[in-house]
């Protein structure tokens, strides 16, 4: 007869074995866990250093745009912004079209604030045209289209009875950049409540 020591083991190996197996089988049912936070990334998660350049360059651009702005230096800050619109990326680089599109967006409000509308309508029209995709970034840039229609109807506005006409065509402008720039995010939102 065995010891009852060795039975007592053996029991509880079997017991462990089972509750091992029912705690798998009970898991296999819920949802993944979250990725652990202390996973090393892979090569596919590193930013190309390339484009990590690109980026620090593009923000302190804009940071000394803004300081320029603060400042009531336009002339400079819209130099600054400038320079943004020049910066070398990485072929393909999604991030390069979104820094490039805010940087327009920029621009152009500071154009408007030196009454240079139909430059800062140029700079909007050419990001527009060059835009890959519908993000947030393409929306601000028809919304900021918006403000330089309503700018040109105050224009026309004060011109009297003979801008009637040309300020009434540019609210209507206006409003329907305005209105692209809501059906884009309204897409966006909807994207992102479906990917949750």
């Amino acid at each position: 007869m065995k010891s009852p020591w060795k039975l007592i083991a053996m029991v509880s190996l079997l017991v462990s074995a089972i509750s091992v197996t029912l705690v798998a089988c009970s898991n296999s049912d819920r949802e993944p866990s979250p990725p652990s936070q202390t996973k090393v990334a892979d090569s596919s998660d590193v930013i190309d250093e390339e484009l990590m350049v690109a980026l620090a360059q593009a923000k302190n651009f804009h940071r000394k745009a803004k300081v320029y702005m603060s400042d009531g230096n336009l002339v400079a800050a819209t130099a600054s912004v400038r320079q943004i619109l020049s910066l070398r990326f990485p072929k393909g680089a999604p991030e390069a079209d979104d820094v490039r599109l805010d940087a327009r967006a920029l621009l152009a409000k500071l154009l408007v604030s030196q009454n240079q509308l139909e430059e800062a309508m140029r700079t909007v029209d050419e990001g527009l045209a060059q835009s890959q995709r519908e993000s947030f970034f393409v929306a601000n840039l028809h919304t900021v289209q918006g403000e330089i229609h309503e700018a040109r109807a105050t224009l026309a506005d004060g011109e009297g009875e003979p801008g009637k006409a040309k300020a009434t065509e540019e609210r209507r402008a206006a409003i329907s950049s305005y209105d692209r720039s809501i059906q884009i995010n309204e897409k966006l939102q909807k994207q992102l409540m479906e990917e949750r």
